[in-house]
């Protein structure tokens, strides 16, 4: 799989191809708050979610691979994705009169979930408690709606932040009447449910995830997390994170053939030259030795 680091640019795997794979966003602060995805061939690849992400799936279907879990998501279904993970996917062309893979997805903020419930004259209860992620299907209100975004993309300069704010809780007041559990899984994005920490972090270690995005991963506070870090694995949370994945690193320079700039980012760290650094301090020569005595 290709990894990706950059947040929500899925790098696509097309060529030779009359027809042109597509990329568009609409942006708040420099941000891209909505992001059209046309493909014309099936393809894989992996991105790292600086932020919570609803993704409706148009056309075709995609597998995503979200820490334990495997969800299948077809044409005219939603998926919520959490912020701080790694999330693998293989997208899939739909084999009817549109062969084509065509998404919409929305970043979605807490601030963004707090200003629409102050707002919104929905009746909010105790009845959205919705926690776990779930394919849920998209009705024709929110499909019109993504429809509806469309001419906002051929001139996303000119779209007004003030309207690219509505169009936003507009989609969030059409996901609450469409699903319940969806809408659920949005409400609890603010207040994260506390979870088994050793299973998060041995999930996510290799993710290039700040500690605050692990312990909200975790659903504890900064300071919960590392003092519960430290009762779990009797070691600061940097320390174990760098040694677990320097350790990691020699097993797959020794057992795999990526190379070494491959397994460097796909262990979280953000440069070759750090990675190699540190890597010959704690096993003592720099990971292309271990390379070429793998290949010897």
């Amino acid at each position: 799989m290709t990894t990706v680091l950059i947040q929500m640019k899925i790098k696509n795997n097309f060529s030779g191809n009359s027809k042109k794979d597509s990329y568009a966003s609409l942006s708040l602060d420099g941000v891209p708050v909505i992001q059209h995805i046309v493909d014309f061939e099936d393809n894989q690849g992996a991105m790292y979610l600086q932020d919570h992400l609803l993704i409706f799936i148009l056309e075709g279907s995609a597998k995503i691979i979200y820490g334990n879990e495997i969800f299948n998501v077809n044409k005219n279904e939603m998926i919520l994705l959490k912020k701080a993970t790694f999330v693998y996917y293989e997208k899939y062309i739909g084999q009817e009169d549109r062969e084509i893979f065509d998404c919409m997805m929305f970043t979605i903020k807490e601030e963004l979930v707090k200003s629409f419930l102050t707002s919104t004259e929905l009746n909010i209860s105790k009845r959205y408690d919705t926690r776990k992620s779930s394919v849920e299907p998209v009705n024709e209100c929110l499909i019109a709606f993504t429809g509806s975004l469309q001419p906002y993309f051929k001139d996303a300069d000119k779209v007004a932040p003030s309207q690219l704010r509505r169009k936003m809780m507009e989609m969030l007041y059409d996901t609450a009447v469409c699903s319940e559990n969806m809408f659920g899984q949005i409400l609890h994005l603010q207040n994260p449910v506390r979870e088994n920490l050793r299973e998060v972090i041995e999930q996510n270690y290799a993710s290039p995830a700040s500690l605050e995005e692990l312990a909200y991963l975790s659903g504890r506070s900064l300071s919960s997390f590392k003092r519960d870090f430290q009762k779990v694995f009797n070691m600061a949370p940097a320390t174990w994170i760098r040694k677990t994945r320097l350790n990691k690193a020699k097993e797959m320079l020794e057992s795999t053939n990526l190379s070494v700039n491959e397994i460097c980012y796909s262990l979280g760290f953000e440069n070759v030259s750090h990675f190699s650094r540190i890597y010959k301090d704690y096993h003592g020569s720099p990971p292309t030795n271990f390379r070429q005595r793998a290949i010897l």
